[in-house]
């Protein structure tokens, strides 16, 4: 029997048109994060929550699906639409993951490009000196692989002790605290010979009720929450409503948001001093990733209910930008 030659052209159009229907029925999330920190358990559950809460599919992937998740994305049997990273920075094997959400359709809390950015010290001093935000009084250090010698240094108004801190580099590493020569600054700036360094004044804060006005403000989506931040215990306080009046500390906020529209992030801290002659100074610039264990189970977490108020900021976040479903089949 002859069949018909338009049933014939049906079926191939059946036929042709199946694979992309079928590539688009695939395991969809609205949110991959990836991470690699065991402490990062408790942010994981309570983030995975807030998704479930607006009805937003999560996805995790950590060392031991990497892989997996790699070549389910190459072959399009998964998919996600919003992506957070919180494990490149430690191990390069996450990056061919960040590489995949570098992609029109998919979201990205704190892109990769804009934390490399905003880590350097000593850019973000510059941005903020042009922006007209207050910073303790800081020399800037080309790396002496690109000028072994320096020119003539007045460091006189660093004060008699002062910072040394490596441009790029986190959590401390690098940093001279108490620095009081020119001798130590031409030793230390030899340890990492590609960084830039910034040598940074002391600041000394008011103190307010017995406690320094040194405080550590997260922020994320524009929400800020600033905390009391011990140098020495790393223990953080909430700032109250009643602090906030009566000892002025509004401005707090103006600043923290003045550094999220520098930045461009959208979670990050920084560290905001109240100096004796009432100006407010960021003196440790912009922080990312953040450390968010919970109160709760370390002293110098952050406060549990800050930390569930970002994980229902960002799954909001991610929700308000996620791209039509289309999109994600790209």
């Amino acid at each position: 029997m002859t069949q018909n030659p338009a049933v014939r052209r049906g079926f191939a159009f059946y036929v042709s048109c199946f694979p992309l229907y079928n590539s688009c029925i695939m395991p969809h999330y609205d949110l991959c994060l990836a991470w690699n920190w065991e402490y990062d358990r408790d942010f994981v559950h309570l983030l995975e929550a807030a998704c479930a809460r607006v009805g937003l599919a999560f996805f995790s992937v950590t060392t031991e699906n990497l892989d997996s998740t790699l070549a389910g994305l190459s072959s399009r049997e998964i998919s996600f639409a919003g992506f957070l990273d919180r494990a490149s920075e430690s191990d390069p094997r996450f990056q061919p993951l960040v590489d995949r959400a570098r992609q029109p359709h998919v979201f990205q809390i704190n892109p990769q490009e804009l934390t490399v950015w905003s880590a350097d010290k000593a850019t973000m001093h510059l941005e903020f000196v042009s922006r007209r935000l207050d910073t303790p009084y800081t020399i800037l250090l080309s790396p002496s692989n690109e000028q072994p010698g320096l020119p003539p240094l007045d460091l006189s108004p660093l004060g008699g002790r002062f910072a040394i801190k490596p441009a790029s580099l986190g959590g401390g590493e690098g940093v001279v605290l108490k620095a009081t020569s020119l001798e130590q600054v031409l030793s230390v700036r030899q340890q990492y010979p590609h960084e830039k360094y910034l040598l940074q004044a002391q600041v000394t804060p008011q103190v307010l009720d017995g406690r320094p006005a040194w405080f550590r403000v997260l922020v994320c989506d524009g929400a800020v929450y600033p905390c009391w931040w011990d140098q020495h215990t790393h223990v953080y306080t909430r700032v109250t409503a009643e602090e906030r009046f009566r000892f002025g500390l509004r401005s707090l906020y103006e600043v923290a948001r003045r550094i999220a529209q520098v930045c461009r992030l959208d979670l990050f801290s920084t560290e905001i001093t109240l100096t004796a002659d009432g100006r407010f100074l960021a003196v440790d610039y912009v922080n990312d990733p953040l450390d968010l264990r919970l109160q709760s189970k370390a002293a110098d977490g952050v406060p549990d209910a800050v930390v569930e108020n970002i994980a229902g900021r960002l799954a909001r976040l991610v929700g308000r930008n996620k791209p039509a479903r289309r999109n994600s089949c790209l």
